[in-house]
């Protein structure tokens, strides 16, 4: 039986962004499983664009040496901001290729407790026994799809992840649902390669985030605007200082948890949608009440009584977090995770109720807040990570420069 300190499954930011930190301490056996960039690649569709800015799509390392600047200039490519899907993928696989070389792309079929740990069941059939084990899998198994939707076949309402391509829709008629960067950038790229595209959503307006307004206020505000806006590029006005401090915020009674995570990470799209969006119908302050298949066709129920017979229901309703949907945690595991509404209750370092056993990435926002739905959350957790297996001094020698997540202590 094959044997490690630390297993971590996932290699996206997170997981990549772990592996490459805990690499730094000598002697300590680390082996990550997963396809690199795997949801990112897959699951999102082509010609999307990143909705985080510059400086918040960056993937922590520990030498500050892995910025997408770097990348550009080894491989003498030029990123347009906003940063475009594609190329923020090749710049996660060119992470990959320089920090965490051997990486072991076999699906994890099982984990269960072991007395020393955790035994990983392969699908080829190995088993690793590993001392610690890291959870950064991701969104994939998350994802939220209506009750109205939930007995309708894929060919006839599916969620945006199910699809790379979405020219496969051209010449049809599709409604989108929802009023998230998801549902309206999906909702653009329909429209623009020849879907009749409407959206329907239960906000009453939408939230546009870095537009003209919010743009022209902090070019006004000058220095201030800093003092204001944290360069995470997540949350509002003062709010936005105060979630890049996850530590920080770790500490504050729960009721104000729950509201900056609510105040930040409420479903909006990027300004520079609106103009893609001006000749889609949005539908607002509306919601399906009943949904079924009309031949190939499927036919929806507005609660204003209206209906719609189209070719497609496309569900931009985002991710609902419980770490018990996880397939490859075998069920008592799961069970005897202490969680709160499917999130994990987590300490320091990302360790939940059962020691050595940590989550990273969207499954740690309840404990950590909002950041950690985002790519810029890897600076904080992966140097937390850090600090928490191999010491706070190990920690303290990870280069930090101004960092753009803050920590206490």
């Amino acid at each position: 039986m094959a044997k490690c300190d630390v297993a971590i499954i996932g290699a996206g930011p997170y997981g990549l962004s772990a592996t490459a930190h805990l690499r730094t301490v000598k002697g300590l056996d680390v082996h990550t499983f997963g396809e690199p960039m795997s949801f990112w690649e897959r699951n999102m569709p082509k010609g999307m664009l990143l909705r985080s800015g510059w400086a918040a799509s960056q993937i922590a390392d520990p030498n500050q040496s892995l910025t997408m600047e770097a990348y550009q200039a080894a491989s003498r490519t030029h990123f347009s901001s906003p940063v475009p899907l594609d190329h923020f993928v090749e710049y996660g696989h060119w992470y990959q290729r320089q920090s965490v070389p051997g990486l072991d792309s076999r699906k994890i079929a099982r984990v269960e407790s072991d007395s020393k740990g955790f035994r990983l069941m392969l699908q080829d059939g190995e088993t690793v026994l590993a001392g610690r084990l890291v959870v950064a899998a991701g969104i994939g198994s998350f994802t939220w799809r209506p009750p109205e939707f939930a007995s309708l076949p894929c060919s006839l309402a599916s969620h945006t992840s199910e699809h790379r391509e979405l020219r496969r829709f051209a010449g049809k008629q599709v409604l989108v649902i929802g009023s998230g960067q998801s549902a309206l950038e999906s909702a653009a790229l329909l429209h623009e390669s020849g879907t009749e595209v409407e959206i329907v959503a239960r906000a009453r307006q939408i939230r546009w985030l870095g537009g003209l307004v919010s743009r022209t206020m902090q070019h006004g505000l000058g220095t201030i605007s800093k003092l204001l806006y944290a360069p995470t590029d997540v949350g509002p006005a003062g709010i936005s200082q105060v979630v890049a401090r996850p530590d920080f915020v770790r500490r504050m009674p729960r009721s104000i948890q729950d509201w900056l995570r609510n105040r930040s990470i409420r479903p909006a799209g990027a300004g520079w949608l609106a103009a893609r969006l001006q000749n889609v119908p949005i539908n607002l302050g509306r919601s399906i009440v009943s949904a079924a298949p009309v031949g190939e066709r499927i036919r929806v129920q507005l609660n204003d009584g209206s209906e719609r017979t189209i070719d497609h229901v496309l569900l931009g309703t985002g991710y609902r977090v419980d770490v018990s949907k996880y397939d490859f945690l075998a069920p008592k595991l799961a069970q005897s995770i202490s969680r709160f509404q499917g999130y994990p209750r987590l300490r320091g370092g990302f360790e939940s109720s059962i020691p050595r056993l940590h989550f990273l990435g969207a499954p740690a926002i309840w404990s950590f807040g909002p950041l950690m739905q985002f790519v810029v959350g890897t600076h904080y957790s992966s140097r937390a990570l850090l600090r928490c297996v191999a010491g706070k001094a190990a920690g303290d020698r990870v280069r930090v420069g101004e960092p753009l997540v803050a920590e206490l202590g």
